[in-house]
């Protein structure tokens, strides 16, 4: 480990569920929920950081989407056409809040400050009442400039924390949850046209005894033999929390039932290195509090022992990590954490080398 050390710029907002990615020019692009006040609340919006110098330094934040509702989870990736697509989900999880602090306001035990409740009847007042669930979904941003000028948001048909992947072929592959839909779909999804459309491929299968409301948040690699691999965040009785994988090696037709990986954690990132290997990052809720990694020698047959890439937080609100290479062995990790000395939620930053004793 080289360093550890807080990236974002405004300590006074809450930063949650960012991605990194590495752009071929090795320009380094972090995306985030930011401008947030708390977990949960209806500030949140999709901002864009960049370093060029392999995270030495990163820029002030720039606001790529502020929808009148709560941008949540964010997603980057440069496709093989050099397309940046920024990925979000929409979420009015705040309106139960909203409607309390409401109600409470007027009694001796209100649940939110006067001056900030003021400030959420705003942001509410974004829109007309009852057209708030219309803004309901998953979206997804295109840049073709290198993220000098973004799209607008457009639909498409699912979402995961940390978006789309590349395939070898040219194609993207997309392993999400369809959400605010009348059948809640868990599968993978693929694009022949640089992100515009969206086909679905296949539905994830569900374990035995399991049920599909309770698979959440998945994220796929193509290994270099080329099978996919598909990592989902289970919450299911059986194995809860504990990250389950099924792979395709027919292109994404048939998947295998999801087994668990023998890993406690939650949400997993993966990564193709350069030498073939699989890296998967993920957060690890309970001790020792922060974030790890395992490696995949097989094309995620088999998975390495944890390697903690930081174990001393203060707080379970942390997590999402996601990482990029640098080089042969070395990298990037970027997440977000509550730190002991500020109850909003600052994005993190990882410099680490994987050495052969």
């Amino acid at each position: 480990m080289h360093e550890i050390r807080t990236i974002s710029e405004q300590s006074d907002r809450y930063h949650g569920w960012p991605t990194l990615t590495r752009r071929r020019s090795g320009e380094l692009l972090v995306v985030c929920s930011g401008g947030r006040q708390s977990h949960a609340g209806p500030f949140g919006r999709v901002e864009l950081i960049r370093s060029y110098d392999d995270g030495a330094t990163w820029t002030w934040p720039r606001t790529i989407l502020d929808s009148p509702i709560d941008d949540r989870d964010a997603g980057i990736t440069e496709t093989a056409q050099g397309t940046l697509l920024a990925t979000t989900f929409t979420s009015v999880a705040f309106e139960l809040y909203y409607h309390r602090a409401i109600a409470a306001a007027a009694t001796d035990n209100p649940t939110m400050p006067k001056a900030q409740l003021a400030r959420w009847q705003a942001v509410w007042r974004r829109l007309p009442e009852g057209q708030h669930a219309n803004l309901l979904g998953c979206w997804m941003l295109r840049s073709e400039d290198g993220g000098l000028n973004w799209s607008p948001a457009q639909r498409v048909p699912a979402n995961s924390p940390h978006g789309p992947v590349n395939l070898s072929d040219g194609r993207l592959l997309y392993a999400g949850v369809g959400l605010w839909t009348d059948e809640r779909i868990v599968g993978v999804w693929t694009s022949a046209d640089d992100g515009r459309s969206w086909d679905l491929q296949a539905r994830l299968p569900v374990r035995p005894g399991d049920v599909s409301a309770e698979y959440h948040e998945p994220h796929a690699v193509e290994a270099s033999d080329g099978r996919w691999v598909v990592q989902i965040r289970n919450h299911n009785s059986a194995n809860e929390r504990e990250t389950l994988q099924t792979q395709s090696t027919d292109g994404g037709r048939t998947w295998t039932t999801p087994r668990p990986i023998g890993v406690w954690g939650l949400p997993s990132h993966l990564l193709r290195l350069s030498d073939g290997r699989l890296l998967m990052t993920y957060g690890h809720r309970q001790k020792p509090l922060g974030n790890q990694a395992r490696l995949s020698e097989d094309h995620g047959a088999t998975w390495s022992a944890p390697m903690i890439i930081q174990g001393d937080a203060a707080s379970e609100d942390l997590g999402y990590p996601s990482t990029a290479e640098l080089s042969p062995g070395r990298f990037v990790t970027v997440w977000y954490e509550k730190l002991p000395d500020n109850p909003l939620a600052q994005l993190r930053m990882a410099s680490w080398e994987l050495v052969v004793c």
